[in-house]
């Protein structure tokens, strides 16, 4: 079987002595929905770093797409990015962009030049940034300030952003962490439908075991930098997944709110 991501005994360090990401080796199927899942720090953003090039390891070897991206040059990384799309829990929107200038931003990569207006992008791209905008819920609001939406609806906008590039994996780092537990489940439902439409690989980190145990399909426990966990979501217990913080916390400590109520 081919993997569209291959993560093999990889370790990294930050100095002075915080480890990250201990020993890891993972192998990622195409057209999975694979959730990191742990408490923060406890390394799924330095994972996904090392999984579109952000960060190198100290040791082992990270496979993207076919492409050994340990020691690829700055070409070849940038080549590899624009099949990679990225959501962030931050959104990293332009707050006075249209929210369809700043989906048209996502096709940045494969264009010359810099772009000042949105009519300075060509036409097939601001076409194909509203098509995504639809998909997302979004075409009426198209000439909407990014600053006036909701939290949830700035997230669609950054996950129409991220489609522009024609990924074949996404990668979303928290991406429901600063939502209300509504607009969570719009953005992770939308999540889950693009994906499937468009037969994305998606690794998402979460510290949410609920949102974790309905939208995985596989399931990757962390806890200070190593991986406690990795099982099919079906596999998976509630028990299993509450585990991996409450081993962490200590019987006395008080949990997260989100994992305390998916037990009571």
């Amino acid at each position: 079987m081919s993997y569209d991501i291959t993560l093999q005994n990889v370790t990294k360090t930050f100095p002075p002595a915080t480890t990250a990401a201990d020993d890891i080796s993972l192998a990622i199927e195409p057209g999975t929905f694979n959730v990191l899942l742990g408490l923060s720090g406890s390394g799924k953003s330095t994972l996904l770093r090392l999984m579109n090039g952000l960060v190198t390891p100290t040791s082992g070897s990270v496979t993207v797409l076919g492409q050994d991206i340990t020691g690829a040059k700055r070409s070849e990384l940038r080549s590899l990015r624009r099949r990679v799309g990225m959501v962030f829990q931050q959104f990293h929107l332009v707050e006075s962009m249209s929210t369809l200038e700043n989906v048209c931003t996502g096709a940045l990569g494969s264009l010359t030049g810099p772009r000042l207006g949105l009519f300075a992008y060509p036409r097939a791209i601001r076409d194909r940034a509203l098509e995504q905008l639809d998909r997302v819920g979004l075409a009426d609001q198209r000439f909407q300030r990014a600053d006036t939406l909701s939290g949830g609806q700035q997230q669609r906008v950054a996950v129409a952003r991220a489609l522009m590039q024609r990924p074949k994996v996404l990668l979303a780092d928290e991406p429901v962490a600063s939502l209300d537990p509504e607009s969570s489940t719009q953005v992770m439902t939308l999540i889950s439908r693009i994906a499937a439409e468009d037969d994305l690989t998606v690794v998402c980190s979460l510290h949410q075991v609920q949102l974790a145990m309905q939208w995985a399909d596989r399931i990757i426990g962390l806890r200070a930098g190593a991986m406690v966990l990795d099982e099919d979501a079906k596999d998976v217990s509630t028990e299993q997944a509450m585990s991996i913080y409450a081993s962490v916390a200590g019987p006395t400590a008080a949990l997260p709110d989100e994992i305390t109520a998916v037990a009571s």
